[in-house]
């Protein structure tokens, strides 16, 4: 079983998510979070292998937090989600080592 966070301030857009990833996997367990601030303890008890995160978080910075869970994690799979396609915010992305990066409006 594949475990999944989604990490997101946007309750509407978490449930969305969540629902669209249940309607394809429906063996997969998923957790929420509203923001970044404790997003490193719900790493710790829960252990996901994929985080699909929201760019810009209340709490902490997403793209720090990418590079926190990377370095503590590696094999987490981290999905940076953004309403804002931009080239400046996908190259922070990968600089911040996230295995992808998403906009909200694409087809997940």
């Amino acid at each position: 079983m594949c475990k999944t966070l989604i990490v997101d301030d946007n309750v509407t857009f978490r449930q969305s998510l969540k629902e669209s990833l249940y309607s394809r996997f429906p063996t997969m367990e998923i957790e929420e979070e509203p923001d970044g601030r404790d997003l490193l303890n719900k790493i710790d008890t829960f252990d996901p292998k994929i985080v699909f995160m929201d760019i810009r978080l209340p709490g902490e910075n997403a793209l720090e937090l990418t590079k926190k869970i990377k370095k503590h994690y590696p094999g987490i799979i981290i999905i940076i989600l953004t309403s804002y396609d931009l080239p400046e915010y996908r190259q922070a992305a990968r600089e911040s080592m996230a295995d992808y990066f998403v906009p909200k409006g694409s087809s997940i």
